[in-house]
């Protein structure tokens, strides 16, 4: 085989749309772009959300109530197959898990899930574990550490000023 000989797969290359070529061609006319305006025109771009002045829907619907996304509490997820990387008796810690690349993420709480079978005694220090995770460690003679974290700083709240009182004045 050589250079020239080489081709792509049958189907893999089609013809480029070939615009404005004449009606009988099916793209002709307007070239795909529907009847006239601003779509029509070269350079148009309307950004996303963009209701032609009209109070676009994001801005119309109201925003109210609390979101619990900035407080919840994530988790890197770590499958009990992973852990099989590691030799019998092992201990494994957040440490030991990223530098094998098995925890990988900004989040700092690991958890151990119980997807796959282990086939070690380890060690295992995470922040949390899994019912089935932590059944399938002990089972094999391991031990599950839970290491406790501690919860993020609360800002602290001044007690509220009482308002000065006024002299009561003599009539």
């Amino acid at each position: 085989m050589r250079l020239h000989d080489l081709k792509p797969r049958p189907g893999a290359k089609h013809r480029r749309k070939r615009l404005g070529q004449g009606e009988s061609s099916g793209h002709g006319k307007t070239s795909g772009r529907g009847g006239k305006g601003q779509t029509a025109r070269s350079g148009s771009s309307i950004r996303i959300g963009f209701e032609g002045g009209q109070m676009p829907l994001i801005r119309r619907i109201p925003k109210r109530g609390f979101n619990n996304a900035q407080f919840a509490v994530r988790y890197i997820p770590v499958n009990l197959e992973a852990l099989n990387k590691f030799e019998n008796g092992a201990r494994v810690d957040e440490a030991a898990l990223r530098s094998l690349g098995l925890a990988n993420g900004r989040e700092k709480l690991v958890k151990i899930l119980g997807d796959g079978e282990l086939t070690r005694k380890l060690t295992v220090h995470a922040h949390a574990f899994s019912a089935s995770a932590r059944a399938k460690i002990e089972k094999l003679g391991g031990a599950c550490q839970l290491i406790e974290s501690k919860p993020p700083a609360q800002p602290e709240s001044k007690p509220a000023a009482k308002p000065a009182e006024k002299p009561k004045s003599a009539k």
